[in-house]
Formats: structure tokens, C-alpha cells, sequence
């Protein structure tokens, strides 16, 4: 879908992520951006820009320096104390999220940055549902799958027509 590169936002005088489409459709990326935008949440990463430049569609992002959770789990078990700061910053952003009517839909360890200070900060909303608002583009329409098959929903999973909520969504 997308590929994230380390950039230098000279305006700012700063260090940003900057994910180009590599594949799909932009209207994703525009999907990401909305989505992860309309929530300012710690555990969130923040977007800075979203467009397009010689026809590659972009989104600026905060740089969050760590690895993924996927990276932390795959080095050994966590200590319990460490996996339950982590596992509550994650119910912590989702439950806001939920409360705006976004849910993620591709919630998995490779998409949980963890910082050097330890904080947790949910990354990639493409295939969020935005309840509130309705989409020229429908990302998704019954009978077709997104996302990553071991972390849906079962109804999901099978590509169920009808509304995925919070409690579809862990």
C-alpha cells in the first residue's frame, strides 16, 4: 500500500514520516489522513499533511522513533508490567476513536509504534471506518476484505455485508 521513508520538514525544522502510495487507491491515503486527524490523542500519531506531488499521493506524519510491537514481542516476552502500560494506552486511543465513531480495522502488533520513553502510538488508519460521515469512496462493500485476516473479526473475515461497531473491534 504504502511506503514510509524518515523526511525533513525544513519549514519546521523537524523530522517527519513521510508515507507515499505505492499501490491502491489514494482514496485511502485520504481515508488514513481524516481518520487519524479528527483524533488528537497521545497514543495516536499526529498528521501533519496529506496531498499529491507529481502524481504520488503523500501523508506527513510525526516521526515516532522505536519499533513496531510486533519488533518488541518477536525479541522475547515482555515483562507484564510493560505489556499492561502498552496494552492500556491501545484501549486508551481506541476507546477515543470509538467515541468518534472511527474504528481502526487493522489493529495488529506491526501497526503499534512503541517510543523510547514506552509510550504506544497507533499508526495506520487506511482502512478505518468512519461512522459519522458519509464517503463518495466506499472502501469496503460486502463480500470484500481488508485488512490483515488474523486480527479481524470474524464477520469480517468473511466479508459479512452490514456495519462493523466497537464491539466488532478489538
Amino acid at each position: 500500500m504504502g511506503q514510509v521513508y524518515r523526511a525533513r520538514d525544513n519549514r519546521l525544522s523537524r523530522s517527519v514520516a513521510l508515507k507515499v502510495l505505492t499501490s491502491g487507491s489514494a482514496d485511502r491515503f485520504i481515508q488514513e489522513a481524516r481518520a487519524a486527524s479528527a483524533l488528537n490523542r497521545p497514543n495516536i500519531v499526529t498528521i501533519y499533511d496529506v496531498g499529491e506531488s507529481a502524481g504520488v499521493s503523500y501523508i506527513v506524519m510525526e516521526l515516532i522513533e522505536g519499533q513496531t510491537l510486533r519488533q518488541s514481542v518477536s525479541a522475547g516476552p515482555l515483562p507484564v508490567a510493560r505489556l499492561l502500560a502498552i496494552a492500556v494506552q491501545i484501549a486508551d486511543a481506541l476507546a477515543a476513536a470509538h467515541g468518534k465513531g472511527i474504528l481502526h480495522r487493522d489493529l495488529k502488533p506491526a501497526n503499534i509504534m512503541i517510543g523510547p520513553d514506552g509510550r504506544a502510538k497507533i499508526l495506520d488508519f487506511g482502512l478505518a471506518k468512519l461512522a459519522h460521515r458519509e464517503s463518495e469512496h466506499s472502501l469496503t462493500q460486502p463480500g470484500t476484505v481488508l485488512g490483515t485476516f488474523g486480527y479481524m473479526a470474524p464477520e469480517q473475515a468473511r466479508g459479512e455485508p452490514g456495519d462493523l461497531d466497537a464491539r466488532d473491534h478489538a
